[in-house]
């Protein structure tokens, strides 16, 4: 009776071992492209969830490509901001590779109307045509651009435009060159035909003959 227990229980290790063995997934490589729907652009950065396998998560490059190890009839969702999500199962193969090519529908939301800004000042299409025809269109941009450069206008900007610090500092190096240049002329920055000294020594000079028309013959 013993015996016949102990080859009842092999069988049911060897029936039991088998089935495990025959439960257990092929791998395969699974890679593949993911383009717009109609179109031959890819779709970069696609985020990829093996949802049969722990929610494994991978992310296509910036070209649309991916591969990945995964197992035969894994379910893989395909997800990508302002694309239709997808998923694919992966069939059983021969090989241990598997190539797809997967295609995304974008997704296209109408958004509502919405009037931006206050209501118009216009009552009607047809007061908004009058105003639109009763508008002065005549001067051209040159005529404009002697307009803003007139001198009553500029005037009139200079009357409450404050001066920048470029004008500022273009007055100043002015200021200081006018200064430096008096300054090489008369040290003391007077006019010397004002100056009474100067007269009565230009006086003597000429009572002292340095002047003289003998002298200045050449």
């Amino acid at each position: 009776m013993k015996n016949w227990l102990k080859y009842i229980y092999i069988g049911l290790f060897l029936v039991l071992g088998h089935s495990s063995q025959g439960q257990e997934k092929k791998l395969v490589q699974f890679s593949g492209y993911i383009i717009a729907s109609g179109t031959d652009v890819s779709v970069p950065y696609v985020s990829i969830r093996n949802s049969s396998y722990g929610n494994e998560g991978f992310t296509a490059n910036h070209e649309g490509y991916f591969s990945f190890v995964a197992h035969v009839g894994d379910k893989i969702e395909f997800s990508s901001i302002g694309y239709q999500g997808t998923a694919v199962t992966i069939p059983e193969v021969l090989q241990d590779k598997y190539s797809v090519r997967i295609e995304l529908i974008p997704l296209i939301e109408e958004l509502p109307v919405v009037t931006i800004g206050p209501p118009l000042p216009w009552a009607s299409i047809e007061e908004f045509n009058r105003e639109f025809l009763a508008l002065n269109i005549g001067n051209d941009d040159m005529l404009n651009a002697k307009r803003n450069l007139s001198p009553q206008a500029l005037a009139s900007l200079s009357k409450i435009v404050p001066r920048s610090a470029e004008e500022i500092q273009a007055y100043n190096n002015f200021q200081r060159h006018i200064d430096m240049s008096n300054k090489s002329i008369n040290q003391r920055m007077a006019n010397p035909l004002l100056n009474p000294f100067a007269w009565g020594q230009l006086i003597n000079q000429i009572k002292k003959g340095d002047y003289s028309r003998k002298r200045l013959k050449y």
